[in-house]
């Protein structure tokens, strides 16, 4: 089954000031990201499994790409 091109359009934003990135489906925020990793836990948790979210038409990302996380080089505990 299909889903129409409307349908399950992933935005990940531009990154805010501390580099974070809000990730939305439609009008729907699905959360706040730091890393790539997050976006994939999101799509998940809204039942959108994208196993490449970096080559994925269904994501769009704006503001910069996958790499971008300008802030959030530095992962705690690291």
């Amino acid at each position: 089954m299909t889903h129409p091109p409307e349908h399950s359009h992933v935005v990940v934003h531009s990154p805010a000031l501390d580099g974070s990135r809000r990730v939305t489906c439609g009008e729907e925020t699905l959360g706040v990201a730091s890393h790539i990793d997050d976006v994939t836990e999101l799509l998940r948790q809204a039942d959108l499994y994208v196993t490449d979210v970096e080559d994925s038409d269904l994501v769009e990302w704006q503001g910069g790409g996958p790499e971008d996380w300008p802030g959030l080089h530095e992962h705690p505990g690291s």
